[in-house]
Parts: C-alpha cells; structure tokens; sequence
C-alpha cells in the first residue's frame, strides 16, 4: 500500500483538541494514513495491528466491501434528510432489525447521533415518564465505577469519585450511586451482593425514576465484569418497586461480550436500552434508544403530548443505510464462534501476563482481554512501547485492555498479547 501523504503534525499538534488531553503538553498522536481489515498504516509507514477496533466499533475492522457498498449506494440517493415529518427506508428497515433483536418488548425505536446522546434520550424518557404519570420521581440510581457518556446527563450517572468527570461535580444533578458489584462474573454467586442497592431502593424509591447501568461488564469506569445475578436481582428489585431499568449496552451491544446483548446472560429486558458505537461497524456515528409500547404511550399522554427530544441528524440516511448492512452482516456472520475463538485464545495468550509482579488481575470475556496493573501507566511512555512493537492499544488508568476486531486472525491477536505482556514487564 503506497503513501501519499505527510500529515502536517505541527498543525494538528497546535489546533487539534484529541479527547482526554492537554493542549499545552498534549499526548503524542500518530498519523494515520489508511486502514485495512486489523491493519492501521500510519504515514510514517509502518503498519499496527488494531487491538481497540477504534473505540469498540469497528466489529469487522477496516474497508469492509458490504459497507463501502451500502454507504456508496446510498450517498448518491440522499446523504441526509431531516426526520422530522419526513421519513426513509434505511431507517424503517434498521427499525424493524433493531425491534427484532433486541429484548423482548423494545418496540419504540428513537435514533439519535452519538452513544452520550442515547443515555442522554433514556434518561429524559425516564423523567418524562413519571412526569406524565403526575410524580416527582426523578433522581437516578446506578453503580460505583460506571460510564456513560461525555454529556451532563450521562456524567450525572457516571460515578464522580475519581473519575474522568471529578471535576463536574458540583455543576451535576446529584444522583444515587451504590457500590460497585463486588462478586465477579465466574465466582460463585451470594445474594448478599444486592444487599447495598436493595437498601437505597427501599429508603429512596418515592424519589428513583429508574436504575441505570452497564450491564454485565462496566467498560470506561474500570474493566470490570460483574455476576449476571446481579443484574437479575437488580430487574427484579425494579419490577418490584416499579421502577424503570436502563441498559446502556452502549459499549457491550452487537456481541461483544459473547452474547447479542450482554443482559441476555441473566435473561432479562431492560425497559430502555442505549445502543451505539459497533452499530454501524464503526463507519459513522449513530447510536438508538429502544423502549417499551407503555412508556412510549404514557409520556404521549404527558403534558407535552411529544417526547421532547430531537437531534438534528436523527436517522440519518446514510449512517442508517450502513448500520443495516452492518448488522446483515454481523446476523449472517458465525460471530458466536468468532467470538468464542477469540475469548479462548485471550485466556491463553494474556495468562502469562498472571505471573508479573506488576499485574493485580488479568480478565477476559467475550472478544475483550483485561489486564489491570497495580499503578497507573505513563499513557504516552506506554504508547509508544506500542507503536515500536507494531501493535495499536490504547491504555488508561491502571488498565491495558483490548476489544479487537472479530475478523482478527490468531497470530495478529497474539502479537496484540505479547505486547501486552512486554508492556507490562518493562514499564
């Protein structure tokens, strides 16, 4: 694959704001120039094996022909149309797919442009809900050690002790936060892990409009993945004190975690569910918030007689148009042996990262491998050990985590391991 250009990296440098960096010391940023199936080519030329699949989005890595397609096909019939009194087949066709395969009983479908856009929507249904029904019902309860987004709504929830959102605290509505599960997910389960959440149901449920959380595995706030009984337990202390559970499968969604949907491991349904970032495969940003026929009824009822929320690319054609062929691909595609394959294959190749004295736990489930060191990492140090050893894996905190893509072949995600174990052995 030939190079064709020299990014202008002063500039970038100078003017370009990257996530969760400083523009007086900013962190290094390698270029790049293309990208293909696992490979990043950077235009300095080498190429990295991607072990992030661009922020958990990527499910088929790069220049995928079925969505270089459709997005093709698609751009030259309409890029964009606003959704509001308009409509168009790419979004009633990913409408029927995501009603399809989601839980049972998501039947309201609301598009919107971003994953912290989709928690924002859920959680507005939730306060629009109980408004509707004549309640003041409307603080939110979650757990320690979440994420779910950038914006204030999804900060609000995001646990702000220690987090990247410490900061925004006092600018934050003040939410119920109980401690983070501390039964894993292939220990032996103990009801007494309900215990704290039960408590706050009980002395706060006049004032709770729903419970949000990860479900199953907690991504951005730590890695972690918790006991489905958990999660089981926490549906039904909803359905008892008739309050409203969200899902954000944000992150855990399209298979990921082993299963279509990670609340498929305690058999439950949310009452909304955020979806986003592998929707699409990565091409676009798109993300969707599904919910029930009564909540969607009940909040039309409301004052407002809308649910008041309207992005202004909601339903995008193109985006739309893409994450229809993205999931017809994912549906088609044996990704339940992919996945398996890859988890199998992370047990091995992480293990011996176990022996290292700097290491606290290694973890794996699904297409995700966890390896969690005792101190926190130099982030740019750590890269560019990285990008010497051909491999692209982003760390944070005290974590060096990968969710590669599911076409990854063996020998690509052992190159991914051992780097992570040469990483963690040297720095």
């Amino acid at each position: 694959m030939s190079i064709t250009t020299r990014l202008d990296h002063q500039f970038d440098k100078d003017h370009l704001w990257h996530p969760y960096t400083s523009m007086t010391n900013p962190l290094p940023c390698y270029g790049v120039e293309s990208a293909d199936q696992c490979l990043l080519t950077l235009d300095s030329g080498e190429q990295l094996i991607d072990g992030m699949s661009s922020w958990w989005a990527c499910l088929f890595g790069y220049n995928v022909p079925e969505l270089n397609k459709a997005a093709k096909n698609q751009i030259d019939k309409m890029a964009h149309v606003m959704f509001g009194g308009l409509t168009h087949q790419p979004a009633i066709a990913l409408g029927k797919k995501l009603v399809e395969i989601t839980p049972a009983n998501l039947e309201k479908v609301f598009l919107s442009d971003s994953g912290s856009v989709a928690v924002e929507v859920a959680l507005k249904m939730a306060l629009q809900y109980w408004h509707a029904k004549g309640s003041p019902q409307s603080q939110f309860l979650t757990i320690r050690n979440g994420y779910h987004g950038d914006t204030f709504g999804a900060m609000s929830v995001t646990d702000p002790e220690g987090s990247m959102h410490e900061l925004y605290h006092d600018f934050l509505p003040q939410q119920l936060f109980a401690p983070q599960p501390t039964i894993a997910f292939d220990e032996q389960w103990e009801a007494h892990d309900l215990n704290a959440i039960t408590s706050l149901v009980e002395n706060n449920q006049h004032n709770i409009a729903a419970i949000i959380l990860e479900p199953i595995v907690q991504g951005a706030g730590g890695m972690y993945f918790y006991h489905p009984q958990y999660l089981k337990g926490v549906r039904m202390l909803c359905d008892k004190y008739g309050l409203l559970l969200i899902a954000d499968e944000i992150a855990t969604g399209f298979g990921r975690t082993g299963k279509l949907f990670a609340c498929e491991y305690a058999d439950i349904s949310p009452d909304i569910l955020c979806i986003g970032k592998a929707i699409t495969g990565g091409y676009m940003s798109l993300a969707a918030t599904l919910t029930t026929t009564h909540i969607a009824n009940t909040i039309s009822h409301g004052k407002a007689g809308v649910f008041m929320h309207g992005p202004t690319f909601m339903g995008n054609p193109l985006a739309c148009a893409v994450a229809n062929a993205n999931i017809d691909k994912l549906l088609s595609f044996n990704w339940q042996q992919c996945v398996e394959q890859i988890s199998t294959n992370l047990s091995t190749f992480l293990a011996p990262c176990k022996t290292l004295e700097r290491v606290k736990a290694v973890r794996v489930l699904g297409a995700i491998g966890v390896v969690e060191l005792k101190q926190a990492v130099d982030v740019a140090k750590v890269q560019k050990q990285f990008v010497e050893l051909g491999v692209w894996i982003r760390p944070f905190g005290k974590l060096i985590y990968i969710m590669p893509p599911y076409i990854i072949k063996e020998a690509e995600l052992k190159k991914l391991c051992d780097a992570i174990y040469q990483v963690a052995s040297s720095s």
